[in-house]
């Protein structure tokens, strides 16, 4: 059996921008997507902590160094420029792997400019 399980995850990021006229999804700072393990297109689940909305789109990177977390088409209005989120991505983990599984965690402070990463 397969289990669900977190893989990576960036935790109180701050959304930079949203964009409405664009296909879809979240532009994130491509740092961070590195050090979270999250790819370019992958399935991720985004929890708005400044209002409650939780949704689902996929991944796109953002320059490097730049802190983006732009809400991009439909989810632009889930969320708003300065509020707080959670990206989560999950993997399917044989069952014997999951009691010593770790996901990658990066906590962002300091509005994106500051993170600490938990392996």
């Amino acid at each position: 059996m397969n289990l669900h399980l977190l893989k990576g995850k960036i935790h109180r990021a701050i959304v930079t921008d949203a964009c409405l006229d664009y296909e879809g999804s979240l532009a994130i700072d491509s740092e961070f997507m590195r050090l979270s393990g999250i790819i370019h297109y992958e399935k991720i689940l985004i929890g708005n902590l400044t209002n409650g909305n939780r949704f689902e789109t996929y991944a796109i990177p953002a320059p490097a160094g730049s802190g983006t977390i732009s809400l991009n088409g439909a989810a632009a209005k889930l969320g708003s420029v300065g509020d707080m989120v959670v990206i989560m991505a999950f993997a399917e983990v044989p069952e014997e792997l999951a009691a010593k599984w770790v996901p990658k965690v990066l906590t962002l402070s300091d509005r994106n400019k500051k993170f600490a990463l938990k392996k």
